[in-house]
């Protein structure tokens, strides 16, 4: 079950990266229509190939920034989108295929099963917001609204958490002895890494990243003036729409998880905390790698290179974090109900 969930959580992080590459190539709208069984099948034949380009040339995209594309052109950037859904569907079969296999051999507790068909649930709902996000960019605009492109991401990242989670939980391990401030402030950095994952979804969905290419300073200072940081109104749009708005709170965050980080490692050491200690030291690691990742993509531009390699490390941010705050919280692990040797034997 572990090695099943482990494969889950790989396949997801690699949907994720395909779908950054998916956004840097600005390939997500090349596929028009959402055909869940159909769709699994790219065009065969010249005619499919040349219909799939022709849908392409009727929405604002191909008007308004790619007119005159070579249909070798297109299929560069379909290939990508037709990966990124083509793996989303191999995500929904490795879930759904071994957990029915679980189910009928009676080995899950009725805990472990409703968690379980909670992340389905959530999975089959990934793709229901993917679509709407691609809808977005059909008709009116040139790419996907930041807003939906947001959510699609911020989905994701909780399918993922969940399963880490519950992988987690199934491998008892020794209680650590903190201090419950210990615990607080690890699961402050989880819910800052979330936050902080929210804006770097904003920051691409308004390819904030290719703008303010300047560091430590952004806009002539290090915080700029609040007339600029708060044109739109009401104020609060200025959080998801205003360009320089977004990337200021993406590297204020940035900054703030850095030293919480910090904080958080050196109280464990005191502590004498245990496992904690050296959960604490790898995720000031990464912590302090992503940033510096962060800010060698942004003086560059965004190359596609460094851009993944930020998100994937991201990731890998997120997962100690979800780790340090399991292993400081409370409760005991969740267990099988019945042995899966045992369930076998007994079914015969």
């Amino acid at each position: 079950m572990r090695i099943w969930l482990a494969a889950v959580a790989a396949l997801i992080l690699a949907m994720v990266l395909v779908g950054g590459a998916t956004r840097l190539t600005e390939s997500g709208l090349s596929i028009v229509e959402w055909k869940p069984v159909t769709g699994t099948l790219p065009p065969l034949t010249a005619d499919g190939w040349n219909a799939a380009f022709e849908a392409y040339k009727k929405i604002p995209q191909y008007r308004e920034l790619n007119h005159g594309m070579s249909l070798a052109e297109f299929k560069e950037i379909f290939w990508w989108e037709w990966s990124h859904r083509l793996l989303g569907r191999v995500i929904g079969a490795a879930y759904l295929l071994p957990f029915l296999w679980f189910l009928w051999r009676a080995t899950l507790s009725g805990e472990l099963k409703r968690r379980l068909w909670v992340i389905f649930a959530l999975g089959g709902l990934q793709g229901a917001v993917g679509w709407w996000m691609v809808a977005s960019g059909l008709t009116e605009r040139v790419e996907v609204s930041q807003y939906r492109l947001a959510a699609h991401l911020m989905l994701a990242l909780v399918i993922y958490s969940a399963i880490v989670w519950t992988l987690r939980r199934l491998r008892p391990g020794t209680p650590v002895v903190a201090p419950p401030r210990l615990r607080v402030t690890a699961i402050v950095l989880l819910g800052l890494v979330y936050l902080q994952l929210y804006f770097g979804a904003l920051v691409a969905g308004l390819r904030a990243g290719r703008a303010f290419n300047t560091w430590p300073l952004i806009d002539g200072a290090f915080i700029p003036d609040a007339a600029r940081l708060f044109f739109e109104q009401p104020w609060w749009r200025n959080f998801f729409d205003n360009t320089l708005t977004v990337q200021f709170c993406h590297r204020m965050l940035a900054y703030t998880i850095w030293i919480v980080a910090i904080l958080h490692v050196i109280d464990a050491i005191r502590s004498r905390a245990g496992t904690a200690v050296n959960g604490a030291l790898w995720l000031v690691i990464a912590v302090t790698l992503q940033a510096a990742l962060g800010i060698l993509t942004l003086l560059h531009m965004v190359p596609i290179g460094l851009a993944l390699a930020h998100q994937g490390v991201a990731i890998v941010v997120l997962t100690l974090a979800l780790l340090q705050s399991e292993r400081l919280a409370a409760g005991q692990p969740v267990a099988q109900s019945t042995p899966i040797g045992a369930a076998i034997g007994q079914r015969g």
